[in-house]
């Protein structure tokens, strides 16, 4: 799944994690790709696997 990075910086800056939303603006691409980019996503603390869905995941809060 490809997903824009402003979504992700979005998410985690109104979760209050602007240190994990820097690291994310610095190091991924502008578009995501969740399984070529897991570890990146992994060092910022999201389970790239919360994208594939299920109510209350991220992919839900982000619409995807």
């Amino acid at each position: 799944m490809t997903i824009d990075k402003n979504q992700i910086l979005e998410m985690l800056r109104a979760r209050g994690e602007h240190d994990q939303a820097d690291t994310a603006e610095a190091e991924l691409p502008d578009q995501v790709d969740t399984d070529q980019h897991a570890d990146l996503l992994r060092k910022i603390g999201i389970d790239p696997s919360d994208f594939a869905g299920g109510a209350g995941g991220i992919g839900d809060r982000l619409g995807l």
